[in-house]
């Protein structure tokens, strides 16, 4: 099915989602989709849950999300009954107008958000009438932020029950290149591991989680009511020395800058650690144990004090000293000691942490200030302003002061504006068990600075976001965006500016190109220069004041309003058929602990924060990152594959001569651990002759098992190419079959489940038909017109979109794709076009836990290596030397066609057996 695909949440993917589900009597989430596409680091996620009232009468339905807290919500939609209703992103006084009028008339209008350690939510619901169905979809968007050499996409599934149509596609591209990418996550144990396709092709990558109803049962953290974790996706791109990767599109340009090779600074650590009374308990063994893991983790060459502050300022040493193995030992004995007390003096303790470090400066190494605290300022100075205004006096932009804040009942707004002052972040830490995990894994961003003072510059650029910091840590990336002057690419030269060590540093743009992006596949560079402007615009009207805080905040409202993000001053009026409830949403503020609502007009009022339980319809969580390109599908001659990954961009279609078939029997290989492993290909010209097809045997339970004999000769039939692919990055092998004949794709004997295909001989060569057995008398037909159910002599026909029930198999029919649940086997049958002609192709999401399957799809990755030979390289096989042929071909098992390099030979030795054994003799 063409669709749009999520481009970490990372992480994720950031991804997070969550469904809550009532009497399953009363409604159905019959399906429940998250499209995930994440190009050149800006990741689009839509989330889509189609919801049926199975009752006789009106049922309120809930759709409920969380939402990664950096991502701004861009749009949302409900579908009933035919009918569209958008929501609107207004400025947050219409907003609030249009809610308050809701509220005059006595309606519940109002979205509760709360605010966890990485998501926030979005809540609605509408009244479905009897037998009716709803859908409704959100799309968010969010720069992925790299931290620790990674990039995470996190979803979060929590269903609260098995959904039959349950699906997560990931599609990444990274002009770059993928350096490497993983999936990990509570929803990766278990059953649900086989639920999970990986697919890595230089620049591309898919990932795909098809758990059927059984497996979505089985995880760490599922059970009867279904699936209830995390599926993280990880991953980072190429690098090198250079200037980074730029990107330009319709006159805007995005830079992210992460040079490789990069020798590590000294740094000089000062770490403020409040013992006040409101750490008793776990908080201040948790920070005792974090700190002592820190410690343990300094460089030789770094310098280091430790402050503790209550009402009075404690010392362990009273300046900076090297963190030699007994200096590092006797601060750990210290922090032993650290014990809760008194009161809370932030500004002394800010204060005397700032002299130490401008005390003892060193050339060539980088200072950092570290505050952690869980409360207000209650001793000594405690006007927060007055605070502010002598911290930034004291650090004078010489380093950065990063606050870490402890808990709710801390002021987070003012750690925030304060390290946003002094060139650094304030960071909550959740008191949950793992708390020290949460500082030592802060401490590790911030452990390795390469470069300091960077200043980029960009001669031709204008409106450029943030173009100076402070420091830049190993494992992070720096991203600017900008506009490129008349749109005018030759006379735009890119340049960053910093200080290694003791010297200074440029990286130019003499050997890096500005490399542009089409329209269709570069929209989001735009998006991503807006999304950009308006968090750092955001973080600037936080520290200002006076006129300069309201044309800041103007000019980031505009933006917000023309981009349609769903921002701080922003919310969203979700449009709903008349007479229902109006509902606003909005972005909470990071001070608000969880449950507590963003709007306190809602506190006022007898809302409805939760439907009764006989009326929740769904619930989700989701991850980070990703935007929707306008993609459209590639075509072209070449070939298709059978198997692989998910939808990515237009990609033009290969080529490449036929050639004839090869007999060179070799000995038959172990068909365990195989790995959505096959794929085939279209048409590429005529040959003399169809491979052999089989003679019936009977056994028992009256279903043949094929043996062969020759077939008749048929003139000129077409030509298919079909790749087996590999583990690693190298070129699948690919091999050629000839004419219209009946393959054996998926034999299952133990679950009395068989998928047989058809190739057309006629038009394209694809498949024509792909037949299902499930037990004696349950078979699926599926072609390009729609999907035939025969149970015993009773034949229906369906080419609608309802889920089809045939015993225990699940069968959706899409526009352009068939998915197929049966047994523990997940097959999804894509439909194709060329030439005017459609084709289905069959791919295996799901694969089935049995050791014995049979066919094309049950083929183990191709393993070989490269052997040259003069001029020639030839494969070596199972320590057997294969003459091979450089070919392409266009992958058909995506939804948008993927050209890819591959080595042809005979099938024989390609499959390591028989060719014959993958021949049936009728579907």
């Amino acid at each position: 099915m063409e669709r749009t695909v999520l481009q970490l949440t990372l992480f994720g993917l950031l991804l997070a989602l969550a469904t809550t589900l009532p009497n399953k009597d009363d409604w159905d989430i019959y399906s429940f989709h998250i499209n995930s596409t994440v190009t050149d680091r800006y990741a689009t996620t839509v989330i889509t849950s189609r919801v049926a009232n199975r009752m006789d009468e009106s049922k309120e339905i809930e759709f409920h999300v969380r939402i990664p807290k950096n991502a701004f919500i861009s749009k949302f939609r409900m579908f009933i009954d035919g009918q569209a209703y958008d929501g609107i992103v207004k400025a947050k006084e219409q907003a609030q107008k249009q809610y308050t009028d809701a509220v005059s008339r006595g309606q519940s209008a109002g979205i509760v958000s709360s605010v966890g350690r990485t998501l926030e939510e979005f809540k609605t619901s509408v009244t479905v009438a009897a037998h009716q169905k709803v859908t409704f979809e959100l799309t968010y968007e969010e720069l992925m932020k790299r931290t620790l050499g990674k990039y995470e996409l996190q979803i979060h599934a929590r269903p609260m029950q098995p959904v039959k149509d349950f699906k997560v596609d990931v599609y990444i591209h990274e002009k770059a290149g993928i350096s490497f990418i993983n999936v990990k996550g509570g929803l990766s144990t278990k059953a649900l591991a086989n639920a999970i396709t990986k697919t890595h092709a230089d620049k591309q990558a898919w990932v795909h989680f098809y758990p059927t109803e059984d497996q979505q049962k089985t995880c760490d953290s599922c059970g009867v009511d279904g699936m209830n974790g995390d599926l993280v996706i990880v991953y980072d791109v190429n690098r090198d020395t250079s200037l980074g990767d730029i990107k330009k599109s319709d006159g805007y340009f995005v830079h992210h800058f992460a040079p490789a090779g990069l020798s590590r600074i000294p740094k000089n650590v000062v770490f403020l650690i409040d013992q006040s009374g409101s750490m008793h308990g776990r908080k201040i063994e948790q920070t005792r144990i974090a700190l002592i893991h820190i410690l343990n983790d300094l460089a030789e060459d770094d310098y280091f004090g430790l402050i503790t502050f209550d009402g009075d300022i404690i010392h362990w040493k009273r300046e900076l000293v090297q963190a030699s193995s007994g200096n590092v030992e006797s601060a750990k004995s210290f922090a032993r000691t650290i014990r809760d007390r008194g009161a809370t003096d932030i500004n002394q303790a800010v204060l005397k942490g700032a002299s130490m470090l401008n005390a003892h400066p060193r050339e060539g190494s980088a200072s950092i200030l570290i505050l952690l605290t869980d409360g207000d300022p209650t001793s000594g100075e405690t006007n927060i302003e007055v605070i502010q205004s002598n911290v930034r006096r004291a650090i004078a932009d010489k380093f950065p002061l990063y606050c870490l804040g402890f808990g709710f009942d801390v002021n987070f707004n003012f750690l925030e504006k304060m390290s946003l002052q002094n060139n650094g972040v304030a960071r909550r830490i959740y008191e949950d068990s793992d708390a020290d995990l949460q500082l030592k894994g802060f401490y590790e961003e911030v452990a390795t600075p390469l470069l300091t003072d960077l200043t980029l510059l960009y001669t031709g650029g204008t409106n450029l976001t943030q173009t100076n910091f402070s420091m830049y840590y190993n494992g992070s990336e720096i991203v600017v965006a900008g506009q490129i002057t008349d749109n005018d690419v030759e006379t735009f030269a890119p340049q960053v500016v910093a200080i290694s060590g003791r010297r200074k540093v440029t990286f130019s743009g003499t050997n890096t190109s500005v490399e542009s992006t089409g329209t269709e596949s570069g929209g989001h560079i735009q998006r991503v220069w807006a999304y950009l402007t308006v968090k750092q615009l955001l973080e600037k009207e936080l520290q200002l004041s006076g006129p300069e805080k309201e044309k800041v905040k103007k000019d980031a409202l505009e933006l917000s309003l023309k981009y349609s993000f769903v921002t701080p001053l922003t919310s969203m009026v979700v449009t709903k058929p008349p007479g229902e409830n109006t509902d606003v949403l909005h972005k909470p503020k990071e001070g608000e602990a969880p449950g507590r609502q963003a709007n306190t007009r809602i506190r006022q009022h007898s809302f409805r924060l939760h439907s009764p339980p006989s009326h929740r319809g769904f619930a989700g969580m989701m991850p980070t990152n990703a935007m929707l390109p306008d993609m459209k599908r590639g075509g072209g001659a070449g070939y298709h594959m059978i198997s692989g990954g998910m939808a990515g961009p237009p990609v033009g279609a290969g080529g490449g001569a036929g050639y004839p078939l090869a007999a060179m029997p070799v000995p038959a290989f172990d068909m365990e651990d195989f790995d959505d492993a096959f794929y085939a290909a279209a048409p590429i010209g005529r040959a003399d002759s169809i491979p052999r097809r089989p003679k019936l045997q009977k056994r028992p339970g009256n279903r043949p098992r094929p043996t062969f004999v020759a077939a008749a000769t048929t003139p000129a039939p077409l030509l298919h190419r079909f790749l087996l692919k590999t583990d690693s990055a190298s070129p699948p092998l690919c091999f050629d079959v000839n004419g219209a004949a009946l393959l054996k794709l998926l034999h299952h004997p133990s679950r009395e489940l068989y998928v047989n295909g058809e190739l057309d001989s006629v038009t394209n060569g694809g498949f024509k038909k792909i037949v299902i057995h499930f037990t004696a008398d349950q078979h699926v037909e599926v072609t390009t017109t729609g999907v035939t159910v025969r149970l015993g002599q009773n034949v229906t026909h369906h080419t609608g979109q309802d889920p089809i029930t045939v015993g225990s198999m699940t069968v959706i029919r899409r526009d352009k794709e068939i998915d197929v649940a049966a047994a523990d086997a997940r097959l999804i049958i894509l439909v194709h076009q060329k030439n005017g002609e459609e084709f289905l192709w069959p791919v295996l999401r799901q694969k089935p836990s049995a050791t014995n399957m049979e066919g094309i799809l049950a083929l183990t990755p191709a393993v070989y290596e490269e052997v040259q030979q003069a001029s020639l390289t030839n494969l070596k096989i199972k320590d057997q030397e294969i003459s091979a042929t450089s070919a392409t071909a266009v992958d058909y098992g995506v939804v948008f066609p993927l050209t890819m390099n591959c080595w042809l030979m005979s099938a024989e030795s390609a499959l390591q057996r028989r060719l014959d054994d993958f021949f049936v003799a009728q579907l």
